[in-house]
């Protein structure tokens, strides 16, 4: 068999147009399409990695906001309770000075109550004794008791001190010159001129004396020289009992 070199120039050239009608129409195309679809994928990742990165960045975003707002709502809470334990503490520490202002005001109340409540007691035992005493003066009193306590306030005229002396006399001529003289019991002469010269040596010599009758005196005298009075009987003594035993004394 022989070779037909020009059947086979013919093949040759005829494929040499096959290859480059198939690289001119068909592979170029085909490698700028796959060209194309490479670039529109490179592309498509290179976007798909944007977005994640985004993602990722809004994601951390995301978290530190959630927890700065963590942190901010633990800070607004322990704020929050640290106020209201300041005036939870505010308001016991309000209520706890009430208590003691109101503490201190009943004591203070019942301390006074207590008071009146002793100075009643001793109202009531002072006018008890007191009665109980003028009820047994009343009894005992006679006009020997009566004359003993002439002699005691004659006595006690003669110990009177010089400035007390002189605020008599100042009384008894202011008084004109005269003393008003009750007794529990009528004074005899004697009685009367005993103490009628003890007042003149005690306040002035021409003094002169108006003398009556009390017989709620119970026993003993009362002497009156203007503003100076001298309690010489029992029942100025138990007053006097009794509002000293009222007062504590």
């Amino acid at each position: 068999m022989q070779l037909d070199w020009v059947s086979f120039a013919l093949q040759i050239v005829n494929f040499l147009a096959l290859v480059w009608i198939l690289q001119r129409f068909l592979y170029r195309p085909v490698l700028q399409t796959i060209a194309r679809r490479r670039a529109a994928i490179e592309k498509t990742l290179a976007d798909a990695g944007a977005r994640q990165t985004q993602a990722e960045a809004l994601e951390r975003q995301y978290r530190d906001r959630l927890a700065a707002w963590e942190r901010e709502k633990a800070d607004l809470r322990a704020a929050a309770l640290a106020r209201l334990e300041g005036e939870r503490a505010q308001r016991m520490a309000a209520l706890q000075q009430a208590l003691d202002g109101e503490r201190e005001k009943r004591s203070v109340v019942e301390e006074r109550q207590r008071r009146e409540q002793q100075r009643r007691l001793a109202e009531e035992a002072a006018a008890q004794g007191a009665r109980f005493a003028a009820r047994l003066l009343a009894r005992v009193a006679a006009p020997e008791v009566e004359a003993r306590l002439v002699g005691m306030a004659c006595e006690d005229l003669a110990a009177l001190p010089d400035a007390q002396r002189e605020a008599i006399g100042a009384a008894c001529r202011e008084a004109g010159g005269r003393a008003r003289v009750a007794s529990a019991f009528r004074l005899g002469e004697a009685a009367r001129r005993a103490l009628v010269e003890r007042l003149r040596a005690v306040v002035q010599p021409d003094l002169e004396a108006d003398f009556e009758q009390d017989a709620g005196l119970v026993a003993g005298l009362r002497i009156a020289i203007g503003s100076w009075v001298l309690r010489a009987n029992v029942r100025d003594e138990l007053v006097y009992f009794a509002e000293g035993a009222a007062r504590g004394e």
